[in-house]
């Protein structure tokens, strides 16, 4: 019932314990007899305990320390004054007159007050993820800022355990709990660390990680929870200390990550989130409170940081809409504000009324922070003009940019064979932005989240997902080797794949790219077909189609290896590829003939580029979609004719002419060419809202519309044929659906609805270059 208003998880879990707690079914015999009787109670609460073990095991586990780099002062001022002021606020909202019971103790107002000043990293970073906001400025300083305040609530929230006894009173022990956290601490530093690390360099054996390892290490989770235990500052300080003491570097951290994951997220987390609801009572609260106070202390809760934050913005220089956006941020409630207010609530210190007062209030918070940032705070998009949006505009010497994606490791060796083959030279060289996508899911830790845009993810990765990446940047780097015209530069972008295709043009608008490769969501299989592939990445490709700022290319990979393998070095090569261009016309065939073009000038590359022609019969049937054919014809012409001219005394080029009545004469007519040429690759246009009479009879059966009609076919199981396929888009301003939609030009202040509709040439073609013209003229 909650996902619709994309509620955190655990707000449902707490409103389904409220559901069951005195405030509504409680009081219900019923429900104390049958559903929550106290003895069964116990138990719940009992797992719902170790559950929480192993959760914040799991949040050690996921924290690196070498990701903590603070370089910039604001971050540090904004956490250090934020968590000042809300330990102020906390201790005088606690003592404030009509807010419970007179009765109050001083261990009471410290759990409360290390409650508000927390703030939950692993959700707040998740936030961003799901706003875009993680690269922005303003994004790293929030996560900046929000890790240091984790840390000096961890710092505190042991401080109270060690002060006070599990009666909320004055710790006799104190002295001693204190030394022995201490000592703890060191142990893990220095004892667990090297020698888990030591246990598992001597135990695993090329590179396989038995589930003994799995089990041992999550004895020791409970093992240190116990030593902490008896220290008397409960079980949570051992658990978070092992998890960091396991090497961030080793893949066992990401196996306890898949065994822990779905079932203590799924199963066992609930019930510690249900209990935080069983023990609310919002009618002994109501009693005790009046609403004006309730309204004030909730209010005064969620606005003493962004207030803190604000002020600070003025003084760091920020702008407004950022402070107020981090301030918002820093409000991000979870799991570490439960665990204190239920550490309080067992030890005595918070009792009901206090304890449902705050946990109320940090309901409010975390319901309220996504809805407010997606509703105050839309980041500036700036709309970037640049001329070479596609690879037709690319004549002279003119740098070729390329923004390729690969979401495994599979995608990669076709991609790199078809840049190889894309005759980089110095005059006219390649800048390559390989991206290594990967999906943003409940799995993935906030640590993952943390990366630089322009280098290899390191530390920061799981074990598997950084090994991927390395090799997917490694393989892109080789082409760079004995290539001087190859410019090679690795990023990865972590997004959920709903909004995955957002990044890779937002990155294709950022590099000036003018093209973008996409792997197909296809692979190839063991007996030479292609698998059944992957709908995600077949929604990305499409979305990518549909808003890409510049031209689009989508691979479908039949052993380009081997063009690769004998392609990694120019210097001697002989053997020649076999390319063929199907043209059949429309702008994409130009853009696709463009890009086979280009190719030509190596040793290596032999072109056929073949253009189907319908028949006078076949012009004659078309009836009026034949007027719209003959217009974009004459385009064709010219462009076919720069072609010809161009390469005329170029002997690797051959072009011919087919005339075919239909769609099923011209696929006849290709498999005749595969039948008496084989060719490596075959490049072909989409054919977007293009009608042509040599195509009628093969729109119904196409399955694959990102390939369009031709590309579709050649792709098919059906066509027995072993060559890759390469189809292209090109960028067209009114294919893009939502460019320049709300998003403010470069330099000034006015914003363009919309990207205007593009004039029309004589020959149908739209006037790219004076619409540019005419805006960039508007700019200045």
């Amino acid at each position: 019932m909650t996902r619709p208003l994309h509620l955190p998880p655990f707000v449902a879990q707490i409103l389904c314990g409220l559901l069951f707690s005195p405030t509504l079914l409680g009081e219900n015999d019923t429900v104390l007899k049958d559903i929550f009787p106290y003895r069964y109670t116990m138990v719940l609460e009992t797992f719902a305990n170790l559950a929480l073990v192993y959760n914040i095991f799991l949040l050690g586990l996921g924290m690196d320390l070498k990701m903590i780099k603070i370089k910039q002062r604001k971050p540090i001022v904004i956490a250090i004054v934020g968590l000042v002021v809300a330990l102020l606020t906390g201790s005088g909202l606690y003592y404030l007159p009509g807010n419970g019971d007179a009765d109050r103790i001083f261990s009471g107002c410290l759990y409360w007050s290390v409650a508000l000043s927390c703030t939950n990293f692993p959700d707040l970073a998740r936030i961003l993820a799901d706003l875009k906001l993680l690269r922005s400025d303003m994004g790293r300083t929030a996560m900046s800022a929000s890790i240091i305040t984790d840390l000096c609530t961890w710092v505190l929230l042991l401080l109270v355990l060690v002060m006070f006894n599990k009666q909320g009173v004055s710790n006799d022990m104190m002295l001693f709990a204190l030394v022995s956290t201490i000592g703890f601490v060191f142990f893990c530093i220095y004892v667990i660390r090297p020698g888990v690390a030591w246990a598992f360099a001597n135990t695993v054996k090329g590179g396989h990680v038995g589930e003994n390892h799995v089990w041992f290490t999550l004895v020791g989770v409970i093992f240190c929870s116990l030593i902490t235990e008896a220290f008397g500052v409960t079980s949570i300080p051992g658990a978070f200390l092992f998890g960091l003491s396991v090497p961030h570097d080793h893949i066992i951290r990401d196996m306890i990550e898949e065994k822990l994951h779905d079932y203590l997220s799924g199963i066992l987390m609930p019930l510690f989130y249900i209990i935080c609801g069983l023990r609310l009572n919002l009618g002994y609260l109501s009693t005790n409170t009046s609403a004006g106070t309730l309204v004030f202390v909730i209010s005064s809760c969620f606005m003493v940081k962004i207030l803190s934050t604000v002020i600070c913005s003025l003084f760091l220089g920020m702008p407004l809409r950022d402070g107020f956006a981090v301030g918002a941020l820093m409000n991000t409630k979870g799991t570490m504000a439960l665990v204190i207010l239920n550490a309080g609530r067992d030890r005595k210190a918070l009792d009901v009324i206090m304890y449902t007062h705050m946990t109320v209030a940090f309901l409010v918070m975390s319901i309220l922070v996504q809805p407010l940032l997606t509703l105050t705070y839309t980041p500036k998009k700036k709309y970037s003009f640049y001329k070479y949006r596609t690879v037709q505009k690319l004549q002279g010497e003119v740098e070729f940019r390329v923004l390729t994606c690969a979401h495994v490791l599979a995608n990669v060796s076709g991609l790199t064979s078809l840049l190889l083959v894309s005759n980089p030279t110095k005059r006219s060289p390649i800048n390559v932005f390989a991206i290594h996508l990967v999906e943003l899911t409940g799995r993935t830790t906030a640590s993952l989240l943390i990366m630089n845009d322009e280098t290899k993810p390191k530390a920061n990765f799981s074990d598997r997902v950084r090994a991927e990446s390395e090799q997917i940047a490694d393989m892109f780097e080789d082409m760079e080797v004995n290539n001087d015209a190859m410019l090679v530069q690795t990023l990865t972008a972590v997004s959920p794949y709903a909004t995955m295709h957002e990044d890779i043009c937002s990155l294709a608008e950022d590099k000036r790219a003018s093209l973008i490769l996409l792997p197909y969501h296809k692979n190839l299989t063991s007996d030479g077909r292609l698998g059944e592939g992957n709908d995600a990445h077949e929604n990305i490709n499409h979305n990518v189609l549909s808003d890409a700022p510049c031209s689009v290319g989508i691979l479908v990979d039949r052993g380009m290896t081997i063009i690769r393998s004998e392609s990694s070095s120019f210097h001697g090569e002989t053997t020649d590829k076999e390319i063929a261009m199907l043209f059949i016309g429309g702008r994409d065939d130009r853009e696709a003939l463009a890009y086979a073009w280009r190719m030509v000038g190596q040793e290596m590359i032999k072109l056929t580029v073949v253009r189907f022609v319908p028949s006078r019969e076949a012009l004659f049937a078309a009836g009026e979609e034949a007027a719209e054919y003959v217009k974009e014809a004459q385009v064709d012409e010219e462009y076919i004719y720069q072609f010809n001219f161009k390469t005329m005394n170029d002997s690797s080029v051959t072009y011919t002419e087919k005339v075919v009545i239909d769609g099923p004469e011209t696929i006849a007519a290709i498999r005749e060419m595969e039948d008496n040429h084989s060719f490596d690759l075959y490049i072909v246009g989409r054919g977007y809202k293009v009608e042509t009479p040599v195509t009628v009879g093969l729109t119904d059966w196409n399955t694959s519309p990102d390939l369009g009609v031709i590309g579709d076919t050649l792709a098919s199981s059906n066509f027995t044929m072993q060559g890759s396929v390469l189809v292209i888009q090109q960028f067209s301003a009114a294919y893009r659906q939502t460019a320049g939609n709300n998003q403010e030009h470069v330099g000034c202040g006015a914003k363009v609805a919309n990207e205007a509709k593009p004039l029309m040439n004589s020959h149908g073609e739209e006037e790219d270059d004076e619409n540019e013209q005419y805006q960039m003229g508007m700019r200045k």
